[in-house]
């Protein structure tokens, strides 16, 4: 492996240091105990998780990886599907020789984590899908679709994005522009490859939530109008060790505008027994 070097920090904007899989898959590892890994959303980086790296790094062996075409990941190929993501994701956890671990995805991270659990359950201790989308309705997929299409035309959106996952609450000010940075500062064609797979994949692993038995937490935001509370809680109801939370007043980017909030739930499912919810 090699070792990149950069500005340690939590929540202040600057990059932490990552290392670097012989395959490209950059990632920053903090703390000691069972692991969690954390995998971001589209158009992210992995700070976007530093509020759970920081309060979980004094219990777990906490592993934040940059998804393929963001941060230090090198990119997916193009046409690249969400299976495509999640077999990268595997082969992330034997480049770093991981047998078994707790998985928390964001948004296209959900994605990547539920397929995870569904494809390789015995490396799954517990798996957490945050913000995630599952079988959207005709106007959301054709409107989803519609930005992915825009995409390779127009670019890295980042007022739309911005609208959506954030209201204007002050609480929200800060994570607002640390989002709109990194938006900025995406690789656009990994970008658009993401996003693609993103906007084709909330039905890929729909039907394989009654078979994930580990613990599975399934948290979004009340006010979020794309991974909405309803979703949440039909996958849920699929899953025999799965529940539904939501905070309330909270949207897509929930992690970084209710951090207090989030760590609580995640604790709690972190320290849910394996064979029980």
């Amino acid at each position: 492996m090699q070792t990149g070097t950069s500005n340690k920090s939590t929540e202040n904007g600057t990059q932490l240091p990552r290392k670097t899989t012989a395959c490209g898959a950059a990632y920053f590892e903090v703390g000691e105990g069972e692991p969690l890994i954390l995998i971001h959303g589209v158009g992210m980086r992995l700070e976007a998780w530093a509020p759970q790296i920081e309060a979980f790094a004094t219990t777990h062996r906490v592993i934040a990886v940059d998804m393929p075409g963001h941060g230090g990941s090198v990119k997916i190929a193009a046409g690249s599907t969400v299976r495509d993501f999640v077999g990268w994701f595997g082969r992330f956890l034997d480049d770093i020789g991981i047998a078994r671990a707790n998985i928390a995805g964001h948004s296209m991270g959900a994605l990547i984590s539920g397929g995870a659990a569904a494809t390789f359950a015995n490396r799954i201790k517990r798996v957490a899908y945050l913000n995630g989308v599952h079988r959207r309705d005709p106007a959301a997929k054709a409107a989803v679709l519609a930005r992915a299409a825009a995409i390779r035309t127009s670019g890295v959106d980042t007022a739309g994005p911005l609208l959506r996952w954030f209201g204007d609450d002050p609480q929200s000010q800060r994570a607002r522009e640390l989002t709109r940075a990194w938006l900025e500062a995406v690789d656009p064609e990994g970008y658009a490859i993401a996003y693609t797979a993103f906007a084709n994949g909330d039905e890929t692993y729909a039907d394989c939530w009654p078979s994930v038995t580990c613990p599975a937490l399934f948290l979004t935001g009340s006010g979020d109008p794309n991974s909405t509370p309803e979703m949440a809680e039909q996958m849920a109801s699929l899953t025999p060790n799965g529940w539904a939370r939501v905070v309330d007043g909270h949207r897509h980017m929930v992690n970084l505008t209710a951090p207090d909030s989030v760590n609580v739930l995640m604790a709690e499912w972190l320290n849910c027994r394996e064979e029980s919810a």
